[in-house]
């Protein structure tokens, strides 16, 4: 009869608790790019929020220098 080849119960719990950890790291890792991913499409909506309020702006006022503190703004020169 051929012997078992096996780990001792203390180096398969040490294996499976290792194993455990980078599934738990790496379920972290797809998390936080799902995240990532989620903020980026907000950024592309605020900057083209921002594009379509800058075309508005400048239809109306034509191309000026705006101080965001007060709203004063003054034509730019060509």
């Amino acid at each position: 009869m051929s012997k078992e080849n096996k780990l001792t119960k203390e180096e398969l719990e040490t294996l499976q608790e290792h194993i455990s950890k980078m599934n738990e790291v790496a379920l972290q890792v797809g998390n936080l790019e799902i995240q990532k991913t989620a903020i980026m499409v907000q950024v592309e909506k605020l900057q083209s929020d921002f594009n379509e309020f800058k075309i508005e702006l400048e239809e109306k006022y034509g191309i000026v220098s705006i101080n965001i503190e007060d709203g004063t703004f003054k034509k730019e020169e060509s």
